[in-house]
């Protein structure tokens, strides 16, 4: 029995001697396997690497025309945004689909494009509820979706070389906003210095019983992602500067963070006030204009949507669906 593995190993760049010890640890692993030194990755699982003297650019070109040519929307009108400014979901909008796996194929292939398109992630997160019984509005969303990605093919996320190590959060809350349960969707976007590494948008577990209830338990999400991170940071030897600037639009919340006896009914929650007292965060309020995680709570108006998406990194590549180096 033969067993063929495919190993991706990345190397950090080295100059002067370090370079010599980058080839000794390639030789002594060509001494025990057989490997192949394929030089710096350019594509890799649908995702397409380009690099310049400025940084990287994440794309998934390819994969998204693979997909919207399956679906017969390379000619599509494009869309302005993912979703329809304003839009609400319901289990009960229209008849049921007659068969609903193309509706699951897409959903799931959007998932896997969302590694390069965080402007996608509400829409997805929320179409995504509808997996086992989806109506015929829930398969006209999807084609929305697909519409405003046809028109934004080469839109990927970029990495740049200048950024800092400093982390820094955003973290939002859209209370009571699904139909069916009235339970609140949280939202979040983390940034090591102008680079976004890390976000999110989940239903919450349990009913807020108010908007500053459901804003706090968006950023007890945001606040053990930051835990995470910072411990994979450490590994790497990294260090991190601290406390970690940490945005919300929420001053009801920002008060429970410093004083959590100030609600009786978010008594129990001391994860966000602990990390505040030891100086891993520091919560600050941001106004609802310049709240980056909106775009994770809510489908926002086209205007807003196009001026967020530029704060989140996300550039367009002038490869045309190639990969390789980004002109400079």
């Amino acid at each position: 029995m033969y067993i063929c593995l495919h190993l991706k190993v990345t190397l950090r760049h080295c100059r002067g001697s370090s370079i010599s010890e980058l080839d000794a640890v390639k030789a002594y692993l060509d001494h025990l396997f057989t490997i192949k030194d394929l030089g710096p990755a350019k594509y890799f699982l649908g995702l397409q690497l380009a690099r310049s003297s400025h940084g990287l650019l994440i794309t998934q070109t390819k994969y998204l025309t693979d997909i919207l040519q399956d679906a017969n929307l390379m000619d599509a009108k494009p869309a302005a945004t993912p979703l329809t400014p304003g839009s609400k979901f319901s289990q009960d909008e229209g008849s049921f689909l007659p068969s609903p796996d193309s509706y699951r194929r897409l959903v799931g292939r959007l998932l896997y494009l969302g590694f390069s398109r965080p402007n996608i992630s509400f829409a997805v997160q929320q179409l995504s509820q509808f997996l086992q019984h989806p109506c015929t509005s829930h398969w006209s969303d999807v084609v929305h979706v697909l519409r405003y990605l046809r028109g934004t093919m080469s839109l990927g996320l970029f990495f740049s070389v200048q950024s800092s190590l400093q982390l820094s959060a955003y973290s939002d809350a859209s209370w009571a906003a699904c139909l069916d349960s009235r339970r609140s969707v949280t939202g979040f976007c983390i940034f090591l210095g102008s680079s976004l590494i890390s976000w999110k948008n989940k239903k919450q577990a349990t009913i807020s019983r108010s908007s500053a209830e459901a804003e706090y338990q968006s950023m007890g999400s945001t606040d053990c992602e930051l835990l995470w991170i910072s411990y994979l940071l450490c590994e790497f030897q990294i260090e991190l500067p601290l406390p970690i600037p940490f945005w919300c639009d929420n001053k009801v919340a920002l008060h429970i963070t410093a004083n959590p006896v100030f609600h009786e009914r978010t008594k129990h929650c001391h994860l966000v006030h602990d990390q505040f007292k030891l100086g891993f965060i520091s919560p600050a309020h941001v106004p609802g204009s310049q709240q980056l995680a909106d775009l994770f709570t809510k489908a926002v108006s086209v205007s807003d949507f196009a001026r967020l998406i530029g704060k989140l990194g996300l550039v367009v590549s002038s490869l045309g669906g190639g990969c390789g180096d980004i002109g400079t």
